[in-house]
């Protein structure tokens, strides 16, 4: 790993254990053994560090939506890929997770917006997904796809609180697991 990778993966961790606003740059060279001044040689301010941590975030998120829009599947199985993908993400990189989810909101307008752009097309993503199964009848003819993919993303976006990878349930099984359980209150 290279020292630039090294800084973003611990500024990450300070991030996600701490909150943005509460890791100076102190703390940060303190947890790699640079001198704070040092630190600035490799990038230039902590909101730079939080925009990379963040979009790489988004990178993350996005290619693991890739499949499901590739996919000629019906919604119900597009909807597990989905989740599955989003889930995998949050097993592969707590902290990334976490500091997406939390942090963001800290970015500097431009920034916040670039991010709240992305956010959204993975909202709707799920919410085409969810009116393709309505249009199809697989899915119930009164149910708002908006709420669906909202409720669907909520209960992903929160497994970097709960969800373990080397728990008794793998993002597979946890997704298929998300999948019955939404779709039991929509099919017909």
């Amino acid at each position: 790993m290279g020292r630039r990778e090294e800084i973003l993966a611990r500024a990450g961790a300070l991030f996600s254990s701490r909150g943005y606003h509460a890791t100076s740059m102190r703390d940060l060279a303190r947890e790699l053994g640079l001198q704070g001044g040092s630190l600035y040689a490799h990038i230039a301010g902590k909101e730079e560090l939080l925009w990379e941590i963040v979009n790489r975030a988004a990178d993350e998120f996005d290619a693991a939506l890739a499949p499901v829009l590739a996919s000629s599947a019906p919604p119900a199985e597009k909807l597990r890929l989905a989740l599955e993908g989003h889930l995998e993400v949050v097993a592969r990189n707590k902290d990334l997770a976490t500091v997406f989810f939390n942090e963001w909101k800290h970015l500097s307008p431009e920034r916040y917006h670039a991010i709240a752009q992305r956010r959204n097309r993975v909202e709707n993503v799920y919410r085409e997904i969810f009116a393709e199964g309505i249009k199809n009848g697989q899915f119930r003819k009164d149910l708002d796809p908006k709420l669906a993919a909202v409720l669907a993303l909520s209960g992903a976006n929160w497994a970097y609180q709960w969800f373990n990878p080397q728990g008794r349930l793998s993002a597979r099984q946890v997704a298929d697991a998300f999948v019955e359980m939404l779709l039991e209150g929509f099919k017909r």
